[in-house]
């Protein structure tokens, strides 16, 4: 599972962590805010069916309790949902430029300042590491269940937006001794995770800010390929 706390903590969340998000059948006006679990997990549900992908403009605060500092990363989302699986890459823009690529089982992170793209097969862990991606973009609501032990938290506005608080508590031993606790802002009437908040036994915690957000749109084949310059180092992690 190292390679999914690499993935998280260099840039995504993707996830960080990242509930799901996706085009809900019905408009906002139309649909009635969901105020309990049930509601929500249906909604997200509804909005699962019809995604093919998304992107967002984020910015992803790492809190470290240690220090008492706040790291803070600025870019572009995309996930797409493909006959392979799921795929995800990570634009960062601000403080330094770095690529983040999930396809075909396998996590590449390019950080052209120092030349080098990390890579790492994920394919033994597949399945987890696509249930974190899809906490993000285009999950069903119901399947949280498998993985985590879910409870509605109540609703909170998040940019004016009414949205469903949910909290999640790894099931699997190994997640939990990453992370504690993950909780998610869901706008319910579109299935759409505003914000992403995972929390580490250590106090640590990455905080998920989602903005712009597009779903179901046209998005190049290019955006899922690695594209480097010059001479680059890979690095082989398992």
């Amino acid at each position: 599972m190292t390679e999914l706390k690499s993935l998280l903590h260099t840039g995504f969340a993707c996830v960080l962590l990242l509930s799901a998000i996706g085009v809900f059948a019905q408009s906002p006006s139309s649909a009635q805010t969901a105020s309990n679990l049930e509601g929500v997990l249906n909604q997200m549900d509804a909005a699962a069916a019809t995604f093919k992908n998304a992107e967002a403009d984020f910015t992803w605060d790492l809190y470290h309790k240690v220090v008492d500092e706040t790291d803070t990363q600025k870019g572009t989302i995309y996930f797409r949902r493909s006959s392979g699986g799921t795929q995800m890459a990570a634009d960062i823009t601000s403080p330094d430029q770095q690529t983040i690529l999930f396809t075909g089982g396998k996590i590449q992170i390019y950080q052209p300042k120092i030349g080098t793209v990390n890579e790492y097969d994920a394919s033994k862990n597949k399945s987890e590491v696509e249930s974190f991606l899809v906490l993000g973009f285009g999950g069903r609501g119901h399947d949280l269940g498998r993985e985590f032990q879910v409870t509605f938290a109540g609703n909170e506005d998040v940019d004016g937006v009414k949205t469903a608080k949910l909290e999640l508590v790894p099931k699997s031993p190994k997640v939990l001794n990453m992370f504690s606790k993950i909780v998610i802002w869901v706008d319910a009437p579109r299935g759409i995770s505003l914000k992403q908040q995972a929390f580490e036994p250590s106090g640590d915690y990455r905080l998920s800010h989602y903005t712009n957000v597009k779903v179901n749109t046209k998005i190049s084949d290019d955006v899922f390929k690695l594209h480097t310059s010059g001479h680059v180092k890979t690095i082989k992690g398992y």
